[in-house]
């Protein structure tokens, strides 16, 4: 069982959610802990994770998760709902970095994750669940307010204020005023293949990318554990061989996100071709 699924059976299956992503990270600026002895800072792991909601109406949440030196059991830090996530920021646009800022009403938390792939796939998921999250919500409070507006109670009579149009129309319009939406999450300095419709592929080359990275993490520490001090010559090693794969996936990648953009760019031109077509035709038709 890898650590995800540790992390969702062990966590959120017991509190009826289902666990979208996990990701590893660390703090860019660490936090004065002075109170603690210096053997027990930083002895622990920390996991940003995604969260939704088995029932209904879902719920979207961020959860901090850490697992502590010596203990394989994971502990549930804090926890935030996605209307309290103000924004994320990838910092860098334009290129894959590890950096990443979450940014909630009360807290600001800047992270490294162990890699730029895994922090890909956590904002690319979590993109993609805010916006099923936000589209949800909007259907259901339409939805809501289309039922208050044509719903009448049994056994209440209206008075001679509350018969006339007017009034109701100005009750309907004082609750649409006093109803404040939401703000949805902001994601700044993202790469857009990360927040692009068509991401499915690019989700592929990260998990693809990831795994290699996990791969050659593990080469390295079993490598370290066996005491091997001598260098090997290069293309001998499994870390050569994975840290190839992991150059030419990246290679791949860009040259998909050229060719997406370059489709875009084609098929705006092709639509300004048709319109000037349908206007000249339109002219020499009069």
């Amino acid at each position: 069982m890898n650590i995800q699924s540790a992390i969702n059976k062990e966590v959120f299956v017991p509190c009826d959610e289902r666990m979208l992503v996990a990701v590893e990270v660390r703090r860019r600026k660490r936090k004065r802990m002075s109170f603690l002895p210096s053997a027990a800072k930083g002895n622990y792991a920390t996991f940003i994770c995604v969260s939704v909601t088995n029932t209904r109406p879902h719920q979207l949440f961020i959860t901090k998760v850490k697992r502590f030196g010596g203990s394989s059991s994971f502990t549930r830090r804090t926890q935030w709902r996605v209307e309290q996530l103000q924004q994320v920021n990838g910092i860098n646009p334009n290129k894959d970095s590890p950096e990443f800022d979450l940014v909630f009403v009360n807290a600001v938390d800047q992270w490294v994750a162990t890699s730029a792939a895994e922090k890909c796939i956590f904002v690319q998921i979590l993109y993609r669940a805010c916006q099923t999250y936000w589209k949800g919500q909007t259907g259901s409070l339409a939805k809501v307010g289309h039922q208050r507006r044509f719903s009448v109670q049994p056994g209440v009579t209206a008075g001679p204020s509350d018969s006339s149009p007017g009034a109701a129309s100005r009750t309907l319009q004082a609750r649409r005023k006093s109803y404040v939406a939401p703000r949805q999450t902001e994601f700044i300095n993202c790469q857009s293949k990360l927040t692009r419709d068509a991401s499915a592929l690019n989700l592929l080359i990260y998990r693809c990318k990831a795994f290699l990275n996990r791969l050659k993490n593990r080469v390295v520490a079993r490598q370290t554990r066996s005491g091997k001090s001598r260098p090997e010559p290069p293309g001998s090693t499994m870390g050569n061989v994975v840290h190839r794969l992991n150059v030419a996936l990246g290679e791949r990648g860009d040259r998909l996100t050229r060719a997406e953009d370059k489709t875009v760019e084609l098929m705006q031109r092709a639509q300004e071709l048709a319109d000037t077509a349908h206007k000249l035709a339109l002219r020499h038709s009069k």
